[in-house]
């Protein structure tokens, strides 16, 4: 909220207090007129103050904002030729502009802030996390389960209620990425599947009738949001434009359901209740559509509820990690690097389409699994890969398996 306050010659810029400690204090080297604004920490966690003053007269604004808002005005700022004075406060000495810092800054204060006020949290990598209620519906915990760095500003977008979309290929591990968190957190989840066949009823609820009364069941959306459960959108760019359209609505900032077929009955969401979507072909994947026949298009508006974040595949060397941790000294260093290599090579065809299946990490510990039990990559890839694919696209894996690993065909000899 952004207050304007009556002009008064008592109404002098106040004093800033030691918890209220000055972050930082922009002015205009070359326009006297323009003022200054000054920031500091607000009296309540996460939250900035941002102040406009004009020399020997009122503070001109007043307003509180959080660490979004403060970085979109400092790049404003920016813009408009502000710089950041040396101590804040001396109108005649500038330094260069210390934006990145002090965003670095004000992140850290407020990730510090967070951990005091709320101490029932959860580390997940560099994030913390409320501590969910527990229940069956809490995913299981994978102890291998690597959270990489792209994982970071997601969880930090969970833990402020944004609603997320991660989208890449097949195989990238966004899913996983979501229901390993709530594991963590313990904290329930549930899937809804857009496979062209999903229907609003499904999504939303149904009027059936059992044992001769007619009775509402939910949908999957009102159950998560009655119990505060995390629900993840399944390929949503599948989804049919009815189910879109009732998703518009819960995108909102508290936005809240509107059950028209069951006397415009308004559900409000559970403060746990969070929202996440996976795609394979919108926004900055949309080139690959043709690889992912029935992908619907998505509109700018709609996107912009959400924060889009694109997954890829993990690095060789993060996959290599993985494949050590699934299986520790049974999968020597040398050839947790070999496999992931292999993994990453698979994956490069696939892109250049020389390949019509992408290579999971999932498919990539399913192989390696079977090939400690057997003692031979080429007798596992049978059953884990080769029986996957046509012909032709086992006969370039398998060439690519040879390249990096020397299979030796006359062992039986």
């Amino acid at each position: 909220m952004t207050l304007h306050r009556p002009s008064s010659a008592s109404d002098q810029p106040a004093a800033f207090t030691h918890d209220q400690a000055l972050i930082g204090d922009y002015a205009h080297p070359l326009d006297g007129k323009a003022g200054s604004w000054q920031v500091s920490r607000s009296e309540r966690p996460h939250l900035y103050r941002i102040q406009h003053r004009l020399a020997d007269r009122p503070t001109k604004v007043d307003t509180v904002v959080d660490l979004e808002n403060l970085q979109a005005k400092l790049a404003k700022w920016q813009r408009e030729g502000f710089v950041k004075r040396h101590d804040g406060r001396d109108p005649s000495t500038f330094a260069h502009p210390t934006f990145m810092q002090d965003l670095r800054e004000a992140g850290t204060r407020s990730a510090q802030l967070a951990d005091v006020a709320d101490r029932e949290r959860v580390r997940i990598g560099n994030v913390s996390l409320p501590q969910g209620a527990g229940g069956p519906l809490v995913p299981a915990v994978n102890p291998a389960y690597l959270f990489a760095s792209r994982s970071d500003n997601v969880l930090r977008d969970v833990d402020e209620n944004r609603r997320v979309m991660l989208i890449g290929h097949t195989g990238t591990g966004k899913t996983s990425l979501i229901e390993q968190a709530a594991a963590l957190c313990r904290q329930g989840v549930l899937r809804a599947n857009m496979n062209g066949q999903t229907s609003v009823g499904d999504f939303v609820g149904f009027w059936t009738v059992k044992g001769g009364e007619t009775v509402w069941v939910d949908g999957v959306l009102p159950i998560a949001m009655r119990q505060g459960l995390w629900l993840i959108v399944d390929e949503i760019d599948f989804a049919e434009p009815a189910i879109l359209s009732v998703l518009t609505a819960v995108l909102e900032p508290g936005g809240q359901l509107l059950l028209k077929e069951k006397g415009n009955e308004i559900i409000a969401p559970h403060p746990a209740f969070r929202l996440f979507g996976t795609a394979n072909a919108v926004g900055a994947m949309s080139r690959f559509r043709h690889l992912y026949q029935g992908a619907n298009l998505m509109n700018e508006a709609f996107l912009d509820r959400w924060r889009v974040y694109m997954i890829d595949y993990l690095s060789p060397e993060d996959e290599a990690t993985v494949l050590r941790q699934t299986f520790g000294p049974s999968v020597s260093e040398a050839m947790a690097h070999t496999l992931a290599a292999i993994a990453a090579d698979c994956r490069a065809a696939f892109l250049r389409e020389d390949l019509a299946s992408a290579f999971s990490t999932r498919r990539l510990l399913d192989w390696t699994a079977m090939m400690l039990r057997t003692g031979d990559p080429e007798t596992a890839a049978g059953p884990t890969i080769y029986a996957k694919v046509d012909a032709e696209d086992a006969a370039l894996i398998s060439s690519i398996v040879r390249h990096h690993i020397a299979v030796d065909n006359d062992q039986d000899a």
